[in-house]
């Protein structure tokens, strides 16, 4: 068995009702800007930053780019590139499912206009 996988059956319940009642809270998101209003609601900006790193940890490491390059680049530690390539290949699945959709045989993909913060809020 996985260690991430054995990880999580100590978290029993995964996913709890409540963390259900997350995830479809997020599947009715229907638009960016919804989705950046919700985000900004649920998570504080250190949060969010901390999320957003990850993806971009996920989408070099989908390109081929070295842990020593990503962490460099990205301001991380080589371990947290190790631990977001290890959930990457080894996970939940989670990361490598929504990786194919946005970014398919196009590592390079980038929303239209990245969302920006101004204030309180993220615009575009």
């Amino acid at each position: 068995m996985k260690q991430s996988v054995k990880h999580i059956k100590k978290l029993r319940p995964y996913p709890s009702p409540a963390m259900k009642e997350l995830f479809n809270a997020a599947l009715l998101l229907r638009t960016p800007r919804e989705a950046s209003d919700f985000f900004r609601d649920l998570l504080t900006i250190a949060e969010l930053t901390e999320f957003a790193s990850r993806w971009q940890i996920v989408k070099r490491l989908n390109k081929g780019e070295s842990y020593l390059k990503i962490a460099t680049e990205l301001n991380v530690s080589t371990t947290t590139v190790t631990r977001v390539a290890q959930w990457l290949h080894e996970g939940m699945g989670g990361y490598r499912t929504i990786a194919t959709r946005a970014f398919g045989k196009n590592p390079d993909y980038q929303p239209e206009k990245p969302l920006i913060p101004r204030g309180k809020r993220w615009v575009r």
